[in-house]
């Protein structure tokens, strides 16, 4: 019979201490704040405006409206406090924005308390359930029943 060897786990070293506190949320917060300052950006330079950011590579070859199409006109009308503009613009956007928050906002605790940070995990059946639905947003915002879909 035979036994296999199993190697002894590794010692945590004293020597290295995980960051926590201050130096453990540097990373996130600097995260944040790049957020932050493209919010900031797209207030104050409004997309809206033909030609601020350029075009859209998928509709100036194609014609047709992307997923992301309208996504930082969106975000423009969310800091201007017009929720139904924004959703307007980009039906993705303001959950987009909002999962980007709690994803920082959860690193950054997890930082300050000397934690990895964790991504979230998702289910096969809920990716491509995910992916089917972002390819019928896509077709529908480019048909006239999806009007309402299109960027504004």
């Amino acid at each position: 019979m035979e036994f296999a060897h199993i190697a002894p786990e590794a010692a945590a070293d004293p020597t290295t201490e995980s960051r926590s506190g201050w130096r453990g949320v540097a990373v996130p917060s600097l995260v944040a704040g790049a957020g932050i300052a493209i919010g900031v950006l797209l207030h104050l330079r409004d997309p809206h405006v033909d030609g601020s950011y350029g075009t859209c590579p998928v509709y100036a070859l194609t014609g047709w409206y992307c997923p992301g199409c309208g996504g930082m006109r969106a975000v423009h009308n969310l800091t201007d406090g017009q929720l139904v503009d924004a959703l307007h613009s980009n039906l993705l956007a303001i959950p987009l924005v909002l999962a980007f928050a709690l994803w920082v906002g959860d690193w950054t605790i997890r930082a300050w308390r000397g934690r990895s940070m964790r991504l979230p995990t998702v289910s096969r059946t809920t990716m491509w359930t995910f992916f089917v639905l972002l390819a019928i947003y896509t077709v529908l915002r480019n048909t006239p029943w999806g009007t309402l879909l299109t960027p504004v």
